[in-house]
């Protein structure tokens, strides 16, 4: 005869495990709480972590990524391109291990998704004197109202109070990759809205089908 089913008995889950996601950021402060917040704001955070590892160089993230990758199911590298003379070398490190690192790239730097909440521009940034690129980028981004005193390293509730402009920096960037891998005219591009797009799906519970 068979045994009637208990209400103690266990059910099997109805939802998908989440992944477990790292991502190394350049910076311990503007771009890793930026990251941080958007994280928070999708209820991603409880599979994910992101982390300034002590490299400020790409391939070093990427290096770091590697070491590290076994630990979990994915590993995002947020790094800049900016004057590095080795973030090519980083890209085709992190090419041949696709399957758990992916780089997402700014060109020339984090910044440039900052500025797309603003405005879309496609004007390559190009370091003159002391100045890199990225020096140049951050000056414009400060002409935009209310980031005339960002400061790369101390600027804090970024994700907050650009919210609002989050859908229009969203669409920007994904028209500018487009355009970028037809051109290839990277600079200025950015993959930072790849991350965005995960934090969204992460924060969906997955149902088992």
């Amino acid at each position: 005869m068979a045994r009637a089913p208990s209400r103690f008995d266990r059910k099997k889950p109805s939802f998908k495990q989440q992944a477990r996601v790292l991502i190394l950021c350049e910076d311990s402060k503007s771009s890793r709480m930026y990251l941080q917040d958007a994280a928070n704001h999708f209820r991603a955070y409880a599979e994910v972590e992101i982390s300034h590892c002590g490299k400020n160089d790409p391939k070093g993230i990427v290096e770091e990524a590697l070491k590290r990758q076994r630990d979990y199911d994915h590993v995002y590298c947020a790094i800049d391109r900016d004057s590095d003379p080795k973030f090519d070398a980083a890209l085709i490190q992190a090419a041949a291990h696709a399957n758990k690192v992916t780089v997402i790239a700014s060109y020339p730097c984090y910044e440039y998704w900052l500025l797309l909440h603003f405005r879309k521009t496609r004007s390559s940034y190009v370091g003159a004197g002391k100045h890199s690129s990225g020096d140049l980028l951050v000056k414009d981004l400060c002409k935009e109202a209310g980031m005339e005193n960002y400061d790369k390293g101390a600027s804090t509730r970024l994700f907050e109070d650009l919210l609002t402009k989050l859908p229009l920096a969203r669409r920007r960037a994904a028209e500018v990759l487009v355009e970028a891998t037809s051109d290839g005219g990277w600079n200025p591009s950015t993959r930072v809205h790849e991350l965005i797009d995960l934090f969204e799906q992460l924060g969906k519970p997955q149902l088992i089908v």
